[in-house]
């Protein structure tokens, strides 16, 4: 399969782009702002596994992508032909009162876990669904999954992984005639540098290696089975 996974450079990212990397059958192209990062998940992958099928692209998705940018990814997706699977997963997580909020971190959290998925999927819509189902995963966040526990301070990060959630559900419907399912991962408290930096003494049940095996195999095999579903992955009640 041909995959493109957004926020490579850490965490679930880096440890899901990885776990797709084991598969020699699989090519993925692994996008994020930092290049120095990216070439660390490259050597890891190329030394792991000798497949030589890790495709690092250092690319800022929070903008529309246009000009040299563009020209970037057209060429790797190019070279790849049609994309399988689009995982979306760069995101923010912002932990501030809601009465601390400014309109620059309401604009930050919807321009990064929102119109950066947008962007990105407009981009490769093209390139999806013609020999196979194609798959468009946007993982999301049990703070923004109707009816689960809220926490303070989360008031504008869970929102927009709420925009995103019912995004997905919009988009499996418009999408459905085009051979492309979407789906939506949304995830309870995972032990990455994005949570410890938002709460520091906050020890997390799953680590982005668990939870990458699951993201790994839900973007290769979840298309077959689902469409249009926010699915909750949290060792808790909602």
């Amino acid at each position: 399969m041909n995959i493109i996974i957004t926020g490579a450079s850490s965490g679930i990212g880096y440890a899901t782009a990885l776990q797709l990397s084991e598969n020699p059958a699989n090519y993925v192209l692994a996008i994020s702002r930092s290049e120095d990062k990216l070439q660390e998940l490259k050597k890891q992958s190329d030394s792991l596994y000798r497949h030589d099928n890790l495709l690092p692209l250092a690319l800022d998705i929070e903008g529309n992508i246009t000009g040299n940018d563009f020209g970037l990814l057209q060429k790797q997706i190019d070279k790849l032909g049609e994309i399988h699977v689009l995982i979306n997963n760069a995101g923010a997580l912002l932990n501030k009162p809601f009465l601390e909020l400014t309109d620059e971190d309401w604009l930050q959290m919807y321009q990064t876990n929102v119109l950066g998925a947008v962007h990105l999927i407009k981009k490769v819509l093209p390139f999806m669904g013609k020999t196979q189902r194609g798959h468009i995963v946007n993982i999301g966040s049990m703070g923004g999954y109707q009816g689960s526990s809220k926490f303070r301070g989360l008031a504008a990060y869970s929102a927009s992984k709420a925009a995103l959630a019912n995004l997905t559900e919009c988009l499996a419907e418009e999408l459905a005639e085009q051979n492309i399912a979407v789906n939506c991962l949304a995830l309870g408290a995972v032990q990455t540098e994005m949570l410890h930096k938002a709460f520091p003494t906050y020890q997390a049940p799953v680590s982005s290696q668990e939870m990458a095996q699951y993201i790994a195999f839900f973007a290769t095999h979840g298309q077959l089975f689902q469409n249009g579903k926010i699915v909750p992955l949290s060792l808790s009640t909602p």
